[in-house]
């Protein structure tokens, strides 16, 4: 097992091994873990985030033994990459992989555990959230400082940008970084990002109002791009949950 620890905890690599030797018999189980699974362990006595990447398939193990670097790998070198441009997420403590023969296996990603006050679901499920428009706003803002500072960051999600309210500011954190570029974004780009966010229009336009003022350019026109790769990855999502329920009809 290679594990790879920060800086900041140069004598903790036996006690993350322990822990993720340990990964499946010990550690509280956080979240719904369908694809990876996340537990809660205590290291130098603060709680830290443990995440277990699912096995991949054939091609992927011979790709990341060989050709890519692993999730957990990219997770801990983005996290730091993030740190370094002033962009919030978790702190990142270590990661590992397992390798046999020509194959890759596990890997886990270590990081601070963060709670957080909400995060951007709550502002998609809940139309009376309190303050809703001006978390939006806040939200907008963080995110075109993301872009600013070159980050592409694929899986801006709804639960994946973590939400604290500190000393009356908003304050915003990262996580599931193992898909990231670092470039200068067109502007097509920058609106792009925003699609997987929400499927509601208010929203959008809240959005696209705040970005439109930042960038300096006409709200209808940021509106309208905004929307445009909103609804397209809308249709996308819905043709692809339509074919699974199809495959699935199919194998019974």
């Amino acid at each position: 097992m290679k594990v790879v620890v920060s800086k900041k905890f140069p004598s903790s690599e036996k006690k993350i091994l322990n822990i993720i030797e340990n990964f499946d018999t010990k550690g509280s189980l956080f979240g719904s873990g369908k694809r990876n699974r996340i537990k809660i362990f205590i290291l130098q006595e603060k709680e830290v985030n443990v995440k277990s990447f699912k096995v991949p398939n054939l091609v992927n193990k011979i790709a990341y033994r060989f050709f890519r670097k692993s999730k957990a790998q990219r997770s801990f070198e983005y996290a730091h990459q993030l740190l370094n441009r002033g962009i919030g997420t978790p702190y990142p403590i270590a990661y590992a992989e397992e390798k046999s023969g020509v194959t890759f296996q596990k890997s886990f990603y270590i990081s601070d555990h963060l709670t957080c006050d909400l995060t951007y679901r709550d502002l998609v499920l809940d139309p009376e959230y309190p303050k809703r428009e001006e978390i939006l706003r806040a939200f907008t803002r963080f995110t075109f400082k993301l872009h600013e500072n070159q980050v592409q960051f694929l899986d801006h999600s709804p639960g994946n940008t973590l939400i604290r309210l500190e000393e009356g500011e908003y304050q915003f954190f990262l996580v599931d970084l193992n898909r990231m570029n670092f470039k200068e974004l067109s502007f097509d780009e920058r609106m792009r990002n925003f699609a997987r966010l929400t499927p509601h229009k208010e929203m959008v336009a809240i959005m696209a109002s705040e970005y439109a003022r930042l960038f300096n350019k006409p709200e209808q026109e940021v509106f309208e791009k905004m929307w445009f790769y909103t609804e397209d990855f809308q249709r996308k999502f819905k043709k692809k949950k339509e074919l699974k329920k199809k495959l699935k009809f199919w194998k019974k």
